[in-house]
C-alpha cells in the first residue's frame, strides 16, 4: 500500500503561521522556569488537592491515557472531568488529550470508548502476517489504511469538540522499535512514515486552527515534515535511557530544541532524575527516597534544558507519567527568579554556557556536571 507522493509533498506547503491561533498557546513567561505537566491517574479522578496543585503550578498539561479509567471504564470521561476541573481553577491552562498515534493502548488496560468503532483488522502485520506488537502485547495500528487514519483523527476531533481538550498530544510518532522494524520491509517503513504525516494533516483539518497538536518524537525521523503540520514536539528521553543519555545524544537534543524553538515551535523537554518507572528495583524504594534523589539530581537536567530553551519551550521533570511518579513534587529551583535569556548558549567542545537575567548556567556534557548560579 503506497501513500501517494503528492500528498506528502502537499504537507510541506502548509505555512507555519496558519497552524494555530495565538490564543491557542498557553501563557509563557521567563519569570520562572517554564514547566509542563504530563500525568494521569487510572484509579480515579484527581483529588481536589491534586487539581489545585496542577492548576496553581502549570499552565500547560497533558492528561495521560487511562485517566480515571478504573472509575469510568474509559479514558474520555475521566479526561473530561480532569480538564474541566483544572480550567475551573486556572482558566488560562491549556490541557492536551493523550492519544497514541501508533499503539492501541486499550489492549494494555488503558480503555477508550473510541476503540468500539476501530475498523476491523486495523493492526499492522509483519512479513509473515503476524501482528506487530510492542513489548509482545500492544498492537500497532496500520496507519497506511485511510479508514484507520480517519478513525484516529475523528477521535482526536471528538476529544476537542466534546471532552474539552485544547489539543492533542500524539504519542509514538516515530518508527516502531528496532525489534519491530526488522519484521517490516523498507517499503512498509516508508509508507508508514508518509501515513503518519497524512494522519496529522487530517487531524489538523478536523480540529481546526484554534487547537494544538504536539507530538512525541522530535528526535525521530520526519522531523521537518511533521513540524510543518503540528505545533511542536516532545523530546522524551532527554538525558536518560539508552537512546538519550550519552554526551552526543544530549548535545544533539539541545541543538534540536534550539532549532525548533527558533522556528516558533513548542518544545517539551522531558527530563529524568537518573531513574524511571521502567526500573522495577528502583520503583520498590519508598516514594520519599525517590523524591529526595530527584531533588538532589535536578541541576544537570535543568541546566541542559536552560541552555537549550527558546520561547514556548517547557521543562518536565518526573520519573514517570502517573500521579505517584513525580508530578506532584516541587523543587526550589522552580520558584527562583529566572528572567529572559541574554542570548543563546555558547558552546565550547562539550560545554555550554548561557546567561539569564537572574541566573548563569554552565553544563559539561562529557562529565555530566552542571552549575546554575542564581541571583536576584
Amino acid at each position: 500500500m503506497r501513500i501517494h507522493s503528492v500528498l506528502a509533498v502537499s504537507l510541506l506547503l502548509v505555512s507555519r503561521p496558519t497552524l494555530y491561533a495565538e490564543d491557542a498557546l498557553p501563557p509563557f513567561s521567563w519569570d520562572r522556569v517554564p514547566v509542563y505537566a504530563h500525568v494521569g491517574k487510572a484509579s480515579g479522578d484527581f483529588t481536589a488537592k491534586e487539581l489545585d496543585f496542577l492548576a496553581n503550578h502549570f499552565d500547560f498539561i497533558t492528561i495521560e491515557k487511562g485517566q480515571a479509567s478504573h472509575k469510568y471504564g474509559n479514558t474520555e470521561d475521566g479526561f473530561a472531568v480532569a480538564a474541566r476541573e483544572i480550567k475551573k481553577r486556572n482558566p488560562d491552562a491549556k490541557v492536551l488529550y493523550y492519544w497514541n498515534a501508533s499503539l492501541d493502548t486499550s489492549t494494555a488496560r488503558w480503555g477508550y470508548k473510541a476503540v468500539k468503532t476501530l475498523p476491523a483488522d486495523a493492526y499492522l502485520k509483519d512479513r509473515e502476517g503476524n501482528p506487530v506488537l510492542r513489548r509482545k502485547t500492544v498492537p500497532n495500528y496500520d496507519q497506511r489504511r485511510p479508514d484507520v487514519r480517519d478513525w484516529w483523527s475523528d477521535a482526536a476531533a471528538t476529544a476537542v469538540r466534546e471532552y474539552g481538550a485544547d489539543g492533542i498530544f500524539a504519542d509514538a510518532m516515530g518508527d516502531p522499535p528496532r525489534a519491530n522494524l526488522k519484521t517490516l520491509n523498507e517499503q512498509t517503513q516508508f509508507d508508514l512514515r508518509a501515513a503518519r504525516l497524512a494522519m496529522m494533516e487530517e487531524t489538523r483539518r478536523k480540529i481546526g486552527p484554534g487547537k494544538l497538536i504536539v507530538y512525541n518524537g522530535l528526535m525521530r525521523e520526519n522531523r521537518e515534515k511533521l513540524l510543518r503540520v503540528t505545533d511542536g514536539a516532545m523530546i522524551e528521553h532527554f538525558g536518560h535511557f539508552t537512546n538519550g543519555s550519552s554526551k552526543e545524544q544530549i548535545a544533539e537534543a539541545i541543538l534540536a530544541a534550539q532549532a525548533a524553538g527558533r522556528d516558533g515551535e513548542i518544545v517539551l523537554i522531558k527530563a529524568w532524575p537518573g531513574f524511571s518507572f521502567r526500573e522495577p528495583e528502583m520503583m520498590k524504594k519508598p516514594r520519599d527516597e525517590l523524591a529526595r534523589l530527584a531533588k538532589q539530581r535536578i541541576t544537570f537536567p535543568l541546566a541542559c534544558y536552560l541552555v537549550a530553551a527558546q520561547t514556548n519551550c517547557y521543562f518536565c521533570y518526573t520519573w514517570g507519567y502517573r500521579e505517584k511518579l513525580g508530578t506532584f513534587q516541587w523543587y526550589p529551583e522552580f520558584d527562583k527568579p529566572l528572567g529572559p535569556p541574554k542570548g543563546d548558549a555558547t558552546r565550547k567542545g562539550w560545554t555550554f554556557q548561557r546567561e539569564f537575567r537572574h541566573a548563569s548556567v554552565f553544563v559539561n556534557l562529557e562529565m555530566q556536571t552542571a552549575r546554575i548560579d542564581w541571583r536576584r
